[in-house]
């Protein structure tokens, strides 16, 4: 690409990871897709799911920044990210599903793998780089080359220089890599498999724009629909046998292979329980990554299986004869919808009473029964006692749980584990031991907490009690109790 003025300020005016670098709240955007997205490998996240993870987030932020830092809620804040004129998230209803679901757009995962390659690296290796590239060039030499005689020599040449090496080896002389050659390939290989993710989100959106691009012209096609297959399937063809789709499906037979998924289970176990490497501190993703790739290549495969349903339900030559009207139709209003598409309408355009009738049986209503008679009791009624003490009626106290398990949760935004004394030491109990049996019960109805038995932990609190005057003196009570630990799921 040129990198003129007209192209970069097209591109800064129009593309989707440039205006997520110049917008206003880009650190939290960023971090918080990078984290949410990116890190994990997620591909698709429901709405519920997104916005509470964006609420802890923004609690959190706003702990340490006040409460005019991020003054919109977390569902608009993810409204906004995925509106048109932002273009940072996609938003969709999948099939089987009445559940809207967000998923991260290409333009955007680029741009947080170009935000990580601003920090300084502590190590830069060219070696392996080098090696790459000579490799490429060999593969891209002999693979081209159409002298047999040149191949066989070429071939002989591999061959004695193995014999060679097995030679060598079997004399004792095994070269090994050093520590630095074996954090430098390492690195290098972890930089491929973040950037072989990161493609395949690219590969599935070019797949969903030829199924959209399918959708709108069997919506306005009017002609045969012979010469409507012949476009389509020639345009299928060609992405099929682009260069993008042959290295896609070459990829996926390679990686479909359950000897090839074994060969890099092993292979990865073994290079990760090396010391230089096991140093390093490496992601533990990386020993499922060829998993992840699997994973993210299944969300194009299904995208490829929408494209052919629209076919099939276009190759329906009966429901097509049946209801030609009702298509015709259907095709209208299609055609009028994507001329209205960038014309949204303003305020409410529609709306629904119920969303089903109601049938109400004869057999179903109830029968007439006579009225029961009243009868009353003509007992005089005695006077309480009027020396009751009614004060214990003004002293309920009520234990918001909310606000405990969101204690909880912003203790263990910072670390993975925090006992419950040293909740208690941050958040110190307010209304005593009732507080305290919440906290439990909070405890013991989540699946990720542990209590260790054989460590005893004391918990204080301070209460006021009246004295002999009336007059209320504070007085610390203490409970012990197994120790209690929540981790962060």
């Amino acid at each position: 690409m040129n990198l003129d003025y007209a192209t970069l300020d097209a591109l800064r005016r129009q593309h989707p990871a440039w205006r997520l670098l110049v917008a206003d709240h880009a650190p939290l955007i960023a971090s918080f897709l990078q984290r949410v997205f990116v890190a994990p490998n997620v591909r698709v996240m429901a709405q519920s799911d997104l916005v509470e993870a964006l609420q802890d987030t923004l609690y959190g932020l706003r702990e340490q920044l006040g409460e005019q830092a991020f003054p919109k809620s977390a569902h608009e804040y993810l409204n906004d990210w995925a509106a048109n004129d932002k273009g940072w998230l996609r938003k969709f209803y999948p099939a089987g599903s009445d559940e809207v679901h967000f998923d991260l757009t290409p333009a955007t995962e680029r741009g947080l793998a170009w935000l990580g390659t601003l920090s300084q690296r502590a190590f830069v290796g060219t070696e392996s780089r080098l090696l790459t590239l000579f490799d490429l060039l060999k593969q891209m030499h002999q693979g081209s080359e159409t002298d047999p005689q040149l191949r066989v020599a070429e071939l002989h040449k591999q061959r004695d220089a193995i014999d060679a090496e097995i030679a060598r080896v079997a004399a004792g002389d095994m070269p090994l890599l050093d520590d630095t050659a074996l954090r430098e390939r390492f690195l290098h290989f972890t930089a491929l498999a973040r950037e072989l993710l990161t493609d395949f989100r690219e590969v599935e959106h070019n797949f969903r724009a030829l199924d959209r691009t399918v959708r709108e012209r069997i919506a306005l096609w009017n002609g045969a629909k012979g010469a409507l297959l012949q476009q389509i399937m020639g345009e299928r063809d060609a992405i099929a046998e682009s260069d993008q789709g042959k290295s896609f499906r070459a990829f996926w037979d390679f990686l479909m292979s359950q000897q090839r998924q074994d060969e890099l289970t092993q292979l990865l176990e073994q290079v990760l329980a090396l010391k230089p490497v096991a140093a390093l501190e490496p992601d533990p993703r990386l020993k499922r990554v060829h998993y992840d790739w699997l994973e993210a290549g299944e969300h194009a495969q299904a995208t490829v299986a929408l494209l052919s349903q629209q076919l099939r339900r276009f190759l329906d030559d009966q429901a097509w004869l049946e209801n030609r009207r009702i298509m015709d139709i259907l095709h209208s209003l299609e055609a009028r919808t994507l001329a209205l598409r960038a014309q949204l309408p303003k305020g409410d355009f529609g709306a629904i009473d119920e969303i089903g009738a109601s049938i109400e049986l004869p057999l179903e209503r109830p029968l007439f029964s006579p009225p029961i008679k009243l009868v009353l009791d003509n007992q005089a009624l005695q006077a309480g006692d009027e020396d009751l003490d009614a004060s214990a009626l003004f002293h309920q106290t009520r234990i918001d749980k909310a606000q405990l398990a969101a204690h909880v949760r912003q203790m263990l935004q910072q670390r993975k584990q925090v006992s419950l004394a040293e909740v208690l030491s941050a958040h110190p109990l307010q209304q005593g031991l009732s507080e305290l049996v919440a906290y439990l019960q909070l405890a013991s109805e989540s699946s990720d907490t542990l209590v260790d038995d054989t460590v005893q932990e004391t918990v204080q609190w301070q209460v006021a009690d009246p004295d002999a005057a009336g007059e209320p003196v504070p007085v610390m009570r203490q409970a012990s109790l197994p120790r209690v630990i929540f981790v962060r799921h």
